[in-house]
């Protein structure tokens, strides 16, 4: 069936952050938590299953944090809900099997960094109030 959990939307969460945030070197966790509302020890373990797919690369010490082993360009979103929740639809059939090719089609198509661009977009926008 087609399953994607609350780790996936919080970890792309988390990597739009990183990509924002990651020009100046590795991120520390906490603060990557605290700007997507995301509970640390959770993402802690979701960072910790990025890393050891090779997507992230943590430092340790003062200066520590995670960044980004390949370029955020290179990230889609289908390879985060992948790793975290599975093969999407791996097992449907009719129109399920449809939905699940559908939303591979759309998440594979959206990379971190286009998603980071586009918020980036959103929160420079101005806004006019009448």
């Amino acid at each position: 069936m087609l399953s994607i959990t609350s780790k996936s939307p919080y970890a792309v969460r988390a990597l739009v952050e990183l990509q924002l945030l990651g020009e100046a070197g590795p991120v520390p966790i906490a603060e990557l938590a605290r700007r997507g509302d995301i509970p640390v020890q959770f993402l802690e373990q979701l960072f910790a299953t990025l890393r050891r797919a090779g997507v992230l690369r943590s430092q340790r010490g003062v200066k520590g944090g995670y960044s980004f082993a390949r370029p955020a360009a290179q990230i889609t979103v289908l390879e985060v809900v992948e790793l975290l929740d599975g093969p999407l639809g791996p097992e449907a059939t009719g129109v399920f099997a449809d939905a699940a090719q559908a939303a591979r089609t759309v998440l594979g198509a959206s990379t971190i960094a286009d998603l980071a661009e586009a918020e980036s977009r959103a929160a420079g926008a101005t806004m006019y109030f009448i």
